[in-house]
């Protein structure tokens, strides 16, 4: 911890720094009870760790020593509040940032990322991805180091989203099969090479992309305060899904858990990569809902956007309805599995199947709740994803891991080169 005592006020000093001391191991857990916005005040905040006004004071004053949080200099009374007044508790403005990363089969994008999961920055979409995962990787982490110099933020580290499954503790792509990468491209090391060649601070990560759109909704969208949710989501090609149980992302034993884009929900369905037929993947994506309602692939933006706007603008279309209804019945179909295994408290749909819900929630709840097990499963709220670009916010979750786990150490630079996905 920082700080000297005042050698006027030996005693006084003595005790400060005890309690100094024992509230170092309370700063990583109160960093993050501020950075998931559940401690807005110092109140709050002490009632959180179980600690005494006095430690959680000295916890708080060393994050902000740290530049990481703002505390209010008097004590303000919450609206409608009848309790004592306590100090607030935000987010620095100018604090550190993370350099975030995602690729999808229509692009990438790269942003800087600060506590709160907010986007301090970022560069336009580019719509190009090359085979070569390196060139790919090289040019997104280029862009975000450009958007460091042009603000002058201090970065802490780096987070890559993927549309493939991530091993662990490897980190390769298994099944980039959207980007026409080689499969098993080892995306974390290269990304984390390709960060140091970029002079940029900081260990580097990287996990599947509906992995980590989870956990950005888990802990700053729809998702927050869940115990066990379900994320399933189409983005740009084929559908990924994702598990938090009892707060933590649940990857598996290697990795590769919740593939549920091979879930056969039509079996006489349209042949997948994977080499089965009538997957999800296949059945509930932007492709399929295109190519049911008849409309080729236009070569002028990505699939996502045409066929979000097909079912915004074109609704009204017997056609677009009726694709629009058997997407909705195989996504239904896919749920109504996951929830009858898995038992979540709460369901989140991403890309087109957050507007596949928009569109038609009645019938979608109805295929889910028809195909429950023991009448329950009409019972689990279905939202949509509530964080835009919630795949890169995730990305930046993975890189603020270490700071959030001690933030002394990872701000000292003691945290090491490259990890695994934090899925905490």
């Amino acid at each position: 911890m920082t700080g000297n005592a005042d050698p006027r006020h030996a005693g006084e000093g003595t005790t400060s720094r005890a309690r100094l001391d024992r509230g170092r191991g309370a700063l990583g857990p109160a960093l993050e009870l501020v950075h998931t916005g559940r401690a807005p005040t110092r109140a709050v905040l002490t009632a959180e760790l179980g600690v005494t006004r006095a430690t959680a004071g000295a916890v708080a004053a060393e994050l902000e020593a740290l530049g990481l949080i703002r505390v209010d200099a008097r004590p303000g009374a919450a609206a409608g509040s009848q309790g004592r007044p306590s100090h607030r508790l935000a987010l620095a403005d100018e604090g550190p940032v993370v350099l975030a990363a995602q690729v999808h089969a229509d692009g990438f994008r790269a942003a800087l990322v600060g506590l709160g999961g907010r986007i301090v920055a970022t560069t336009p979409s580019c719509e190009a991805v090359d085979a070569d995962p390196a060139k790919v990787l090289g040019a997104a982490v280029d862009a975000g180091a450009d958007l460091l110099r042009r603000t002058g933020r201090h970065c802490v580290g780096a987070g890559l989203a993927v549309p493939s499954a991530v091993t662990e503790p490897e980190g390769l792509a298994l099944n980039p099969l959207h980007l026409a990468w080689p499969a098993g491209a080892p995306v974390r090391e290269v990304f984390a090479e390709r960060v140091r060649a970029a002079g940029v601070s900081g260990p580097a990560f990287a996990a599947n992309d509906v992995n980590l759109a989870a956990l950005a909704e888990h802990r700053h969208g729809a998702g927050r305060g869940a115990r066990d949710l379900l994320c399933v989501a189409t983005g740009h090609r084929g559908v990924g899904g994702a598990l938090v149980l009892d707060g933590r992302l649940h990857t598996g034993s290697s990795g590769l858990a919740l593939e549920v884009g091979h879930l056969t929900v039509n079996p006489e369905g349209r042949p997948c990569h994977c080499g089965s037929r009538g997957c999800l993947d296949v059945e509930a994506d932007p492709l399929a809902l295109l190519t049911a309602a008849g409309r080729d692939p236009g070569p002028e933006g990505s699939l996502l956007q045409q066929a979000n706007e097909l079912i915004r603008e074109e609704y009204a279309d017997p056609t677009v309805r009726t694709a629009v209804e058997t997407l909705v019945d195989r996504l239904g179909l896919g749920l109504a599995g996951l929830v009858n295994i898995l038992n979540p408290d709460r369901i989140i749909l991403g890309g087109l199947h957050r507007t596949l819900l928009d569109a038609d929630s009645e019938r979608l709840h109805a295929v889910v709740a028809d195909r429950g097990l023991w009448g329950r499963n009409d019972g689990v709220p279905i939202l949509g994803c509530s964080l835009d670009h919630n795949s890169l916010v995730g990305a930046a979750e993975l890189a603020w891991q270490p700071v959030l786990d001690d933030p002394l150490r990872a701000l000292a630079g003691g945290t090491g080169n490259t990890g695994a996905a934090a899925g905490r």
